[in-house]
């Protein structure tokens, strides 16, 4: 036999056939029997005894409401990420409504999405807000009240802010199961480290940035580089369509190497078409002219169709900063260093867009360009050379 303590109680021994006490048989756990022959003061001290031995729940039921919470959150994420995108079931966010991102953000509004926008400048957003987006305080605001979250912001630093502050961020604000997509052009490294902590928020992410300026964002007509999930991208076609022609590059940061190497073509095919322009006009050609020659030929491009008539113009307006040019090629000369690779048309360019920088003329558009080429040979598209 072994022995038991109770609270105030005497050493009680415990058999097979009952308890006894004192020699007496009490009998096998019979309450009768315990009412007629323990005092009611051992009664009360084995009650207190149970009483706060006992859990406040019962650890089975417990343990089964832990398991059916962590179900309901999975299932409630994995149904937010497997539902089809459509202005029926998604609510959009817009973060970043400057050149191209308000025309952007106004495509999706267009279509019948549910549109949150924020902008640190907020009367950047007005003309959104007017045609029925809602107006939020913080990127984790717009970010709480959507599915789906776009980035449209200035340098890297911006993107790391707006995504990951942990006060104000994006994925601070985005339910489990939500998208965010950055189209900022960014770094690739910074990529990667968003898609990790997308993925452990529950959280999916894509880097997405764009080419084609605010002529292509104004038309829909963008050429999108996306990095990420391809699932995660397949499922955001119905978006992306609405902008332009997204491309699947491959994993995260994938898309923002992409961008990268569209900025490395285009420096030097900018540096190609001021240079041939310059040339044309000190020659004594009608420059005008000689622009509709070759842009049916092999030297035609992209950039001289955008940028060839707005430079004859001097419209120096931005469809896409100076500024964030140099930051661009920057990012492509770090890039390239850590290759181990010598792009000497990259590093000319990047030198010649400094030098607009050095003049104040980071607000300018790309197209300026012709003004520090123009100022090395000490002439100008404007006037005849004697």
């Amino acid at each position: 036999m072994d022995k038991a303590h109770w609270p105030h109680s005497k050493t009680v021994t415990r058999s097979q056939k009952g308890l006894t006490t004192r020699g007496r048989l009490i009998g096998n756990y019979n309450g009768q029997h315990i009412k007629q022959l323990l005092r009611p003061q051992m009664l009360a001290g084995i009650s207190r005894f149970l009483t706060r031995r006992r859990p406040p729940f019962p650890l089975a039921a417990t343990a089964t409401a832990a398991a059916a919470a962590m179900s309901s959150s999975s299932s409630t994420a994995a149904n937010v990420s497997d539902r089809p995108i459509s202005p029926d079931t998604t609510r959009v966010a817009w973060v970043g409504t400057g050149v191209m991102g308000q025309s952007m953000a106004g495509h999706l509004l267009s279509a019948g999405y549910a549109l949150t926008v924020f902008n640190r400048t907020a009367s950047k957003t007005q003309s959104l807000v007017s045609r029925g987006a809602s107006l939020a305080d913080s990127p984790r605001a717009a970010a709480s009240a959507a599915d789906v979250i776009f980035l449209m912001v200035g340098f890297p630093s911006d993107v790391r802010s707006t995504a990951l502050d942990p006060s104000t961020g994006a994925l601070s604000g985005l339910a489990p199961g939500g998208i965010l997509v950055d189209m900022t052009t960014s770094d690739p490294t910074l990529a990667a480290e968003i898609a990790a902590a997308a993925a452990a928020a529950g959280c999916s992410a894509v880097d997405a940035p764009v080419s084609g300026g605010d002529r292509g964002a104004r038309n829909a007509a963008l050429s999108i580089f996306a990095g990420g999930d391809a699932a995660v991208v397949a499922r955001l076609a119905p978006l992306f369509k609405l902008m332009g022609n997204a491309l699947y590059m491959g994993g995260p940061g994938a898309g923002q190497r992409a961008k990268l190497g569209n900025q490395i073509a285009i420096a030097s095919t900018m540096v190609g078409l001021v240079e041939g322009m310059v040339y044309a006009h000190k020659a004594g050609l009608d420059v005008a002219k000689w622009l509709e020659a070759i842009s049916t030929g092999a030297a035609g491009s992209k950039s001289l169709e955008l940028y060839g008539k707005r430079i004859l113009e001097r419209d120096m307006a931005a469809g896409f900063y100076v500024r964030h040019f140099v930051k661009d090629l920057g990012i492509c000369l770090s890039e390239c260093q850590a290759m181990g690779l010598s792009l000497p048309g990259l590093a000319l360019a990047q030198q010649l867009y400094v030098s607009l920088m050095a003049h104040g003329e980071g607000g300018l558009g790309t197209q300026a360009l012709i003004l520090a080429v123009e100022r090395l040979n000490n002439t100008s598209l404007e006037k005849k050379d004697e």
